[in-house]
This record gives C-alpha cells, sequence and structure tokens, in this order.
C-alpha cells in the first residue's frame, strides 16, 4: 500500500511540476554554466547506496571551495536562482525520480551520506530500516536547525509509530513549511553534534531539508 502511494504521488507531482522543471532548468543554465541537476551519493534503507537527484542550487565544484559540504545562509556559492530553488524546495522535485525507482518514499527520514552514517550508533543505525522520505517527522519539527542527534531520535521515532495518521499529519506540516521556507539553514541550534566525521572540517553540518550536503 505505501509503495503504490509513493508511485501514484510521485508520479502525478512530477506530470503537475513538469513546466516548473523545465522554467528551473532554463533558469539554471542561464545564470551558471554545468549541469542542471546535480547527484550525491546517499545512503538509503538497509545501507544501500544511491545517486540522489536535485536541481543544482550552488556554483559548479561547489564542494571544494570554501567550507566545502557545509552550506549555511547566504552562501556566496548558492547562485540567485538557487537561492529561490531552495527557498521554494523546487531544487527537491528531482527526488521524486528517486522515489519512482525504488530508492526513495515520499515519507521517511532524509538519506544521508556515508561518512555520516559511519559515526551512527546502533540505535541510530535504526535510521535505515526504511526507505529515505523526501519530507520526514524531524523535517516538520525543525529541519536544519535541530541538532544531529535530536533530528535522529525523531526519525526514529516515526519509525517505531508510523501510521496513516502519522503520515498525514507529516504531509500538512509540510505544505506549511513549503509556504514559510522555514528552517532551511542550521543558525545557530542546528549542527553536527555526534562523533567528528572524517573529512568534515568545517563547524557546523550541512544545510536541509536533507539536513545533508546540497548543491
Amino acid at each position: 500500500m505505501r509503495r503504490c502511494f509513493d508511485v501514484v504521488v510521485a508520479a502525478a507531482v512530477l506530470a503537475l511540476a513538469a513546466p516548473v522543471l523545465i522554467a528551473a532548468a532554463i533558469a539554471i543554465r542561464l545564470e551558471s554554466a554545468g549541469p542542471v541537476i546535480y547527484r550525491q551519493r546517499r545512503v538509503g534503507k538497509d545501507r544501500a547506496e544511491f545517486d540522489v537527484l536535485k536541481l543544482r542550487t550552488m556554483v559548479v565544484g561547489a564542494e571544494k571551495i570554501g567550507a566545502g559540504l557545509w552550506v549555511d545562509a547566504d552562501d556566496p556559492r548558492i547562485t540567485r536562482v538557487g537561492a529561490l530553488l531552495r527557498r521554494t524546495s523546487i531544487d527537491e522535485l528531482p527526488n521524486l525520480w528517486n522515489v519512482l525507482r525504488g530508492e526513495m518514499s515520499v515519507i521517511g527520514p532524509r538519506p544521508t551520506v556515508a561518512e555520516q552514517v559511519a559515526v551512527y550508533s546502533e540505535r541510530q543505525l535504526g535510521r535505515l530500516a526504511v526507505r529515505p522520505g523526501i519530507t520526514g517527522w524531524a523535517q516538520v519539527n525543525g529541519r536544519a536547525a535541530l541538532p544531529w542527534g535530536e533530528r535522529i531520535e525523531l526519525d526514529l521515532y516515526y519509525i517505531e509509530h508510523r501510521s496513516l495518521t502519522l503520515d498525514l499529519r507529516i504531509l500538512a506540516r509540510t505544505a506549511r513549511l513549503l509556504l514559510g521556507g522555514d528552517d532551511l539553514y542550521r543558525g545557530e541550534t542546528g549542527g553536527w553534534d555526534l562523533p567528528p566525521v572524517a573529512g568534515y572540517d568545517a563547524p557546523g553540518e550541512a544545510n536541509a531539508p536533507g539536513d545533508d550536503p546540497r548543491q
């Protein structure tokens, strides 16, 4: 039932959003050279890795410039078009293709990178028991403004209590977040509060709604 819901919703939204995606792709190419789609390796259900798809919102090669994978508000690497796409979460629409491919779900914990998964505790690895989602319980309860440890606990709560009622609450709150554009960046309250991650030298953490590094 859940997989059927994912396929129907993803296909319908992609069809309806096609004009928006085309316009966004044109705007991205007009502002800066480089690919329209940004791919990044993420970890999904049962630690299976896949390439998450997003619209590119930063200059090409941003991961090797400045703070690297860490992104916060007013980051100079974010393009003008990219700032708008992030604020409206339009950059996440290609995630729907990940849903159709069975790598993600509409609702679930956001997919993260392998370097972060490597420092999870045994309990925190429970976050990988379900397909990662486009939106989730942690996303509608603070997004990037939450410390990572707290976000993982919210994800685990969702996995332990997920139901149609909880999913509907998440969808309703997601709609409100999309209108408000709140908690997109870690600010003063969010941040990586788990064991150090090799290769991540910058303070703080990557930006949401993936609460993960975003291009």
